[in-house]
C-alpha cells in the first residue's frame, strides 16, 4: 500500500488510467471483430465500409499509444487483405 500522499494520488490516477485504457482496447477489439464478421458474412461492400471506419479507430488508439503503431499497421494490413480477398 502507498504510504506517502504522492504515492496514494498516483495509485488513484493509475486506476483511472487503467480503466480508460481498457475501454479503448475493448473498442479496438470490437472494431476488429466487426470487420471479421462482415468478411465472414460475404458482403464485400459492407465489409469495405466497416473496414474504413475501423481503420480510423485503430489509428486513433495507436496515436494515444494504447497499442504500438506497428501492431496497428499489422491489424490494418491483415483486415485489408481479408476484405480484398473476398469475391466481388
Amino acid at each position: 500500500m502507498a504510504n506517502s500522499a504522492q504515492a496514494r494520488k498516483r495509485a488513484r490516477q493509475a486506476t483511472l488510467a487503467r480503466a480508460h485504457n481498457a475501454s479503448l482496447r475493448s473498442r479496438l477489439r470490437t472494431a476488429i471483430k466487426a470487420v471479421r464478421k462482415a468478411v465472414d458474412a460475404g458482403d464485400k461492400a459492407a465489409a469495405q465500409q466497416v473496414y474504413q471506419s475501423s481503420t480510423s479507430i485503430i489509428d486513433s488508439i495507436a496515436d494515444k499509444r494504447i497499442i504500438h503503431k506497428n501492431k496497428a499497421a499489422r491489424h490494418k494490413s491483415r483486415l485489408s487483405a481479408a476484405v480484398k480477398s473476398m469475391a466481388a
